[in-house]
């Protein structure tokens, strides 16, 4: 089935730049596009999307007001076409709260560029997108799941483009597995000292408010988190203030050294991959650059084969909703190294790709709905 795009921002580049992009795809039209949402609502009524790639600020009607009544009438899944500006991050943070389910970065100049360097990522988020199985939100009202085509919202984000572009960290047509970073962990067990839990997550799409919703309700008490969420840079430090707002335990942004401390989680910045080391028995993470892993920096395996290696059995490993398979390897790896390893549910996933593929693998222990982690996190804490 051909997925209907339209493509709502004020700017004539953009929106001819993405439709020239999208257009050798067989599996994607462009349907319409618009340079603001007044616009777009009149040709919905003749022709509704699958998916809606959407500017934020525009006139007569900014983004994040059209997206809250798209979901109110009609839930469809929509991307978000954000400028990377610290301001842009932020309000990016209240749409993907509305029900966005993706992002599409873009610099203040070199748009065309940048958004030609960018293709590949852009069709991944838009076919990403087009298969998030949707719930509602408050402003629909209701509940269940359902397909992107029918009334059901988004509950977030998509394998989101990254924002780092720079020469070198995305070969051509390559693949790069954790080797990239570092070593195997090989088998720990019974090598590393008893030391506190640590829990190690990675989530991509749906990720955010699936997230919003573990931190929320975990505990005090709860062990020290490291969480790797697909997302471009500048964004994951609004995302981590976001969590922080909304939780009793503190959440940052992880720098590079920051300790690994029961009631703190650190979300590994876009653009860098995060890695676990310990100290005697204190956890700290280094923040690197290196090439995609698995397609993505920061990089899910990267993670957990870091806290196989410094954790082993004092470790839990959770992968969560998402596009694709990473993370898959690296839990397995967590297994076999004694960690306890968890996998969210498909039913309450936004798109069941990164849990299946870990189940396949055999690196899943256990699976568990998304309602009911925040409470096994906090039965590994004090």
């Amino acid at each position: 089935m051909t997925i209907k795009v339209m493509i709502v921002d004020d700017s004539s580049v953009v929106r001819q730049v993405i439709q020239d992009l999208i257009e050798p795809c067989h599996d994607i039209s462009v349907i319409a596009t618009a340079p603001d949402p007044i616009f777009a609502m009149a040709k919905m009524r003749a022709n509704w999307p699958d998916v809606i790639i959407l500017d934020i600020e525009m006139p007569r009607m900014d983004g994040i007001t059209f997206l809250r009544q798209i979901m109110a009438i009609r839930p469809t899944p929509v991307v978000i076409c954000s400028s990377l500006a610290e301001r842009s991050a932020s309000v990016t943070m209240e749409a993907l709260a509305a029900g966005a389910v993706g992002i599409i970065t873009k610099p203040s100049l070199g748009i065309r560029d940048f958004l030609q360097d960018s293709s590949e990522d852009l069709i991944a988020a838009i076919r990403a997108a087009s298969q998030a199985r949707l719930r509602r939100s408050a402003a629909g009202g209701g509940g269940g799941s359902g397909s992107s085509g029918g009334d059901q919202v988004g509950n977030d984000v998509e394998k989101l483009l990254r924002a780092d572009t720079s020469a070198g960290s995305k070969p051509d047509g390559a693949r790069l597995s954790a080797d990239a970073i570092l070593d195997p962990p090989g088998y720990l067990d019974g090598l590393i000292p008893v030391t506190a839990r640590i829990v190690a997550i990675g989530a991509s799409t749906g990720g955010p408010q699936a997230l919003e919703k573990v931190l929320s309700s975990v505990g005090e008490g709860s062990p020290g988190l490291v969480i790797v969420q697909h997302m471009p840079e500048k964004f994951t430090q609004s995302f981590a203030k976001r969590l922080n707002s909304l939780s009793t335990i503190q959440i940052k942004e992880a720098e590079h050294h920051d300790l690994v401390l029961p009631g703190r989680a650190l979300v590994a910045p876009g653009g860098s991959h995060m890695m676990v080391r310990r100290d005697g028995v204190q956890y700290y993470v280094e923040v690197v650059s290196g090439p995609l892993v698995s397609r993505h920096k920061p990089s899910v395996d990267v993670l957990f084969r870091s806290v196989a290696r410094a954790a082993g059995k004092n470790a839990v490993g959770i992968i969560m909703t998402g596009m694709g398979d990473d993370g898959a390897r690296g839990l397995k790896e967590m297994r076999e190294c004694g960690a306890a390893t968890y996998a969210q549910d498909e039913n309450s996933c936004v798109v069941y790709g990164m849990p299946k593929e870990a189940v396949l693998l055999g690196g899943v222990g256990d699976v568990v709905s998304l309602e009911n982690i925040s409470s096994l996190i906090d039965r590994y804490g004090y």
